[in-house]
Formats: structure tokens, sequence, C-alpha cells
């Protein structure tokens, strides 16, 4: 459903994700996206981030979704806090499906 204002369509609020890399050489990534696949995609192509693009992603293990930017860089800012097995944990508990959020 798209909102009016004033005669004009707006378009559909954006859906915030978390989401967490498994990346090569062991280590995890953390970042927001609107559209993880194709973020992953990105990442995966060197040209996601500079952290990416020396340790490239090799599958997205979760992802959560968010209402806001906001709420997802404030829930980005606390899963980088935690150690790797909450990290894991955490994607456990918002397992990932390929094209389960489109855009």
């Amino acid at each position: 459903m798209r909102q009016q204002l004033q005669g004009a369509e707006l378009p559909e609020p954006a859906t915030w994700w978390l989401y967490l890399l498994a990346c090569k050489d062991g280590r995890t990534y953390a970042g927001i996206a609107i559209d993880v696949d194709a973020r992953f995609r990105v990442h995966a192509s060197g040209k996601g981030s500079k952290f990416t693009r020396a340790n490239p992603p090799l599958a997205i293990l979760g992802a959560r979704q968010f209402a806001t930017k906001s709420e997802a860089l404030q829930a980005e800012a606390a899963l980088k806090k935690l150690q790797r097995p909450e990290k894991l944990l955490w994607a456990s508990q918002w397992p990932h499906a390929v094209n389960a959020h489109p855009v």
C-alpha cells in the first residue's frame, strides 16, 4: 500500500535488515542493507567494504528485519560487540532464507 501526500504517491518505507556473513578467513562480518542478497553479491564481487575485499564472504549466516534504519544500526553496533560464539548463536536464531525479503 502506498502513502499519499497531497495527491503525490510516496514509496513504501524500506525494510532494513541486519545480516551476518561468514568470511573466507574464518571471521564474521555484520552489516545492514535493504536487500541482503544483493548486498552479499556486492561484497562477493569485492566492492562491498574494505573488510570483505580482504576477506571475501562465503555465506550469509543470518539476517533479521527491522522497521527503520536507525533500529538496524543500533542492532548492528550491539552485534559487533559480541564474541564469535554469541554472533553465531544470533545467526542461528535468525537464519537467512535466500530471496526471503525482496525490496
